[in-house]
């Protein structure tokens, strides 16, 4: 039986499409007049009926019959609307051409389809978008090499599929370096082909199967297949010698570049993708840090592994003492030269462990910074500090931050809330800065020591002479106090050198109106010698150590616990 054509063929061959009439019991398909501009080439054997055009189908040549199976029947002279897109092209050699078909199924006693009626039209343009979005979903938009998320996928298979054959591989990560520098010299757009030329340059030495991807703004991740230790070494030269051989051309006229390369081997060393990644980031800023343009890859090492367990097991200790109010401080006097007489006490971080035992600041803060704990504990113990100074009004106190601290927006938030809660303790409070955080960030520190100083509070350089600093740049911030580092003033009885050291650092201070503190000082000798010079204050193991009683005698603050922010 020849299936009939609807009338509304001429409209729709009109509008570039080609109808068509589908007897699936007998497979036969009749088409419109329009059918040979949609399949040009295509001869009408070949689209007589569904068996002979599914040859013609790609990816699947049953996606036409698949279409009609997954939509539910409905029963009635509408039938039941169905859509699919495929491919149509003679041989391998053709181009493909890409078809939107779309028409209604009718299904017969047992509810299966018999007979279909549609219409198809060429949709090259909608699969050549929807082609350029995947794309831009899998890659990265300067490059054109893998996105992250896609190199990360990659790496997990390929991490897989070592495992899974017994073969090994290797993950690399390609560092650019001082690629900011490029950016501050000559802009983004300088830097951006930089790192265009970069990915050329190591796409040029990757061998077939390879896989290469931008990790982030200046670093690219390689995947090499079968590639054992001896031939990533190989790889690895070869990689960075392709980069730092010649200079990029750019607009801006040619840049010299180096790259430093950190290594894993797989699935030897990382058994998922998360530890390759991890493993190659760290060996990456050993090569980095070792020598910029060098290489490293990543080995077993018992003391950093044991050094790890350490920085988990303390950083657990340091956020549970927060939490249990175990932050302790401990006071050490600071008297006049002249008189002894106690003019403040600085205040040093303690840990009560809980057990008895208890740990000290060079047990806890060096810990603290290297964790990005060092900020909690600074919280804390401004709060314990304000809390003193609240339940004692007649005593002053100084307390030391961190260098992050120092441009912690949320310290400032929490100072400037205990300063309003509590009238006149900023005055009676002074923050101790080390020399270093002087010496790299002077405008900013500048910043940090006015407000501050607008609170009404003083400011004191920790350690100095342990640094760089001129006193042109202490007359710059404004300091009020200057600290000088006991590592000089422990030995001016015996060492001539530091004699004259400490003595210039005390005169230069006076003329400066900058008072003065002698740290660790250990005998009368030394005490007497630092009254003569002129410095203003003592404190060390003369005058008393650091004692978590509190000289003055006033309840602990508990009552009186200030909530910053």
């Amino acid at each position: 039986m020849t299936p009939a054509l609807p009338q509304a063929s001429d409209i729709l061959a009109a509008l570039g499409q080609a109808v068509f009439a589908w007897d699936i019991a007998s497979d036969a398909i009749v088409w419109g007049e329009q059918v040979s501009a949609i399949f040009p080439g295509i001869p009408a054997e070949r689209l007589a009926t569904g068996a002979e055009f599914a040859r013609l189908i790609e990816p699947a040549q049953s996606m036409r019959t698949a279409a009609l199976a997954q939509t539910s029947a409905v029963h009635g002279a509408d039938g039941t609307p169905y859509r699919v897109e495929y491919g149509v092209r003679m041989s391998a050699a053709d181009p493909m051409v890409w078809i939107e078909e779309t028409g209604r199924w009718f299904a017969g006693p047992d509810g299966r389809p018999v007979r279909a009626i549609g219409s198809v039209r060429i949709n090259n343009e909608r699969h050549a978008r929807d082609e350029e979005l995947t794309k831009l979903a899998r890659l990265d938009p300067l490059t054109g090499e893998l996105n992250r998320s896609h190199l990360i996928a990659a790496l997990a298979e390929a991490i897989e599929e070592t495992t899974r054959f017994r073969s090994t591989a290797a993950f690399m990560l390609v560092g650019i370096d001082h690629l900011a520098r490029v950016n501050e010299a000559f802009g983004f757009d300088v830097a951006d082909a930089v790192i265009l030329d970069v990915a050329t340059r190591i796409r040029a030495r990757l061998r077939g199967g390879d896989v290469l991807g931008r990790f982030s703004g200046n670093k690219f991740g390689l995947i090499l297949k079968n590639c054992t230790v001896d031939d990533m070494n190989v790889a690895a030269e070869r990689f960075l010698a392709g980069i730092r051989d010649e200079v990029v051309p750019t607009k801006s006229g040619p840049v010299s570049v180096t790259a430093s390369i950190g290594a894993v081997s797989l699935p030897r060393y990382a058994r998922n993708a998360d530890e390759a990644v991890n493993r190659a980031h760290e060996t990456l800023d050993t090569a980095k840090q070792r020598r910029v343009g060098s290489f490293a890859a990543w080995r077993p090492d018992a003391a950093r592994d044991a050094q790890r367990r350490v920085n988990i097991r303390v950083t657990d200790e340091i956020v549970t003492a927060l939490n249990e109010r175990r932050i302790k401080l401990a006071y050490e006097p600071v008297v006049a030269a002249l008189s002894r007489d106690c003019a403040f006490h600085e205040c040093l971080v303690r840990m009560d462990q809980g057990d008895g035992q208890v740990l000290l600041a060079p047990d806890i803060v060096p810990v603290a910074e290297r964790l990005g704990l060092i900020r909690l504990v600074d919280h804390r113990v401004l709060e314990l500090v304000v809390a003193e100074l609240a339940a004692a009004p007649d005593i002053c106190l100084s307390l030391n931050i961190s260098p992050d601290t120092t441009m912690d927006p949320d310290w400032w938030a929490g100072i400037e809330s205990l300063m309003r809660a509590h009238p006149g303790v900023a005055e009676r409070l002074i923050v101790e800065i080390t020399e270093t955080v002087a010496i790299q960030d002077i405008d900013d520190v500048r910043g940090f020591v006015t407000r501050l100083k607008n609170f009404g509070s003083r400011i004191a350089i920790d350690d100095f002479g342990a640094g760089y600093t001129s006193f042109r740049n202490l007359r710059k911030l404004g300091v009020d106090i200057v600290k000088i580092d006991g590592a000089f003033v422990q030995n001016i009885t015996r060492s001539a050198d530091d004699r004259a050291f400490v003595q210039t650092l005390i005169d230069l201070a006076r003329r400066l109106d900058i008072k003065t503190v002698a740290e660790w000082v250990q005998d009368e000798e030394a005490a007497n010698m630092l009254r003569d010079w002129g410095c203003d204050y003592i404190q060390g193991r003369l005058i008393g150590l650091a004692s978590a009683d509190r000289p003055w005698g006033a309840p602990p603050p508990d009552s009186v616990l200030p909530a910053a922010g």
